[in-house]
C-alpha cells in the first residue's frame, strides 16, 4: 500500500519508520512545509530498507501522495505561552483546512489517518472539511493509552501484553476511561485471573495503574520533550489493518452520532478497521461508573468541538 504522511516531524517520522520495519508501506511520501526536514528524514528511513522489506521512500509535495491509500495527517503549530487550547484549535483548524483541501484534491479515495492532538476534536474538523464518512477520518484516539494499559497490566501480572484484552475510551487526554469491568487475561475475567495467580489487583494496584496510564505521555515530556515511538507504532498497526483489511478491533476515533445521549461527537470506542477505515462500531459491557464516565468524557469533547468557528 502506497502510505503518505503530512508532517514530517518526530511522530510523523515515527509512523513512517514503523511502516517500513513492519513492512506495511510498500510506497512511503513524506511532506512537510519544511521541505528539507522531510527529506531528511525520508532519506533516513530509507537506509533502514535494506534491513526489512522492498520499499519505495521519499519526500515530495501534495502532487507525489496521489494514489495513497492512506494518508496520515501529524501536521499542526505547537502551543504558544499562555495561549488557551480553544485559541490553539483555532489555530490548528486553519492549518487543517489548507491541508485537508490539499490531499483532497489528489487523494479523493483515501484513508485519513489523524494523529495531531487533540486528535479526537482534530478527527471531527477533518471529518467536517472533507467531507468524507465518519468511517473514512480515523483519529488514533486511545490506541496509545490502551496500548499503555495492556503493557502496564502484564507486567503486573507477568503475562505478554499481547494476552491482555483492554481499552481505554472516551477520550485521548484527561477524561479518559479505562475499561477495567471488561478487562480480560486471555479469555478469563482480569480479577479471576489475577486471583488464580496471587497477583491481585487492590485498590493500590489499580489506582498505580491508572496513574500510570493517564500520566504517561507526561513522564515522558518532563523526561525528552515528547512522545513519538509509541503513537508512531500505533499510527503503524492502524494502517496495517487497513492495508491487510484485517477487520481489527482497535480502540479509534470517528465520529459518532450518539453517544449515551451527546450528540455528534468523536472518541473512542472498540472499532472493526480494514481496508475502507471503520466498519463498524461495537459497544462495550461497562459498569454504571466506566458509563457515566464515559459520557463525561463525551460531553468534555463536545463542549470543545462547539466552541470552534468552523
Amino acid at each position: 500500500m502506497k502510505v503518505a504522511i503530512i508532517g514530517a516531524g518526530m511522530v510523523g517520522s515515527a509512523a513512517g519508520f514503523a511502516l517500513i520495519l513492519k513492512g506495511i508501506a510498500k510506497e512511503l511520501v513524506l511532506v512537510d512545509i519544511d521541505e528539507a526536514r522531510a527529506r531528511a528524514e525520508a532519506e533516513d528511513i530509507a537506509h533502514a530498507v535494506p534491513f526489512s522489506a522492498p520499499a519505495v521512500v521519499r519526500h515530495g509535495g501534495y502532487a507525489e501522495i496521489a494514489g495513497s491509500g492512506v494518508v496520515i495527517l501529524a501536521c499542526g503549530v505547537s502551543q504558544k505561552p499562555g495561549e488557551t487550547r480553544l485559541a490553539l484549535l483555532e489555530r490548528n483548524a486553519e492549518v487543517f483546512r489548507a491541508v485537508v483541501g490539499e490531499v483532497m484534491a489528489v487523494c479523493p479515495d483515501a484513508v485519513l489517518l489523524i494523529a495531531s492532538n487533540p486528535v479526537d476534536i482534530m478527527g471531527q474538523i477533518t471529518a467536517r472539511m472533507s467531507g468524507l464518512p465518519p468511517g473514512r477520518v480515523i483519529g488514533s484516539g486511545t490506541i496509545l493509552d490502551t496500548a499503555r494499559f495492556r503493557w502496564l497490566l502484564g507486567r503486573h501480572l507477568g503475562i505478554s501484553s499481547n494476552s491482555v484484552h483492554a481499552y481505554v475510551l472516551g477520550e485521548h487526554g484527561d477524561s479518559e476511561v479505562l475499561a477495567w469491568s471488561n478487562a480480560r487475561a486471555g479469555s478469563v475475567p482480569l480479577t479471576g485471573f489475577a486471583a488464580q495467580i496471587g497477583s491481585a489487583l487492590t485498590a493500590d494496584v489499580r489506582a498505580r495503574i491508572d496513574k500510570g496510564v493517564r500520566n504517561a505521555a507526561y513522564t515522558i515530556i518532563e523526561g525528552k520533550g515528547a512522545t513519538w515511538y509509541g503513537i508512531g507504532g500505533g499510527l503503524a498497526r492502524i494502517v496495517g489493518a487497513i492495508a491487510g483489511d484485517e477487520q481489527a478491533v482497535l480502540s479509534v476515533s470517528t465520529v459518532e452520532p450518539e453517544v449515551l445521549g451527546v450528540p455528534d461527537v468523536a472518541l473512542s470506542l472498540p472499532r472493526l478497521v480494514g481496508r475502507g477505515g471503520v466498519s463498524a462500531t461495537l459497544w462495550p459491557d461497562l459498569d454504571a461508573d466506566e458509563t457515566e464516565k464515559l459520557r463525561a468524557s463525551a460531553a468534555t469533547l463536545k463542549g470543545f468541538v462547539d466552541q470552534l468557528d468552523l
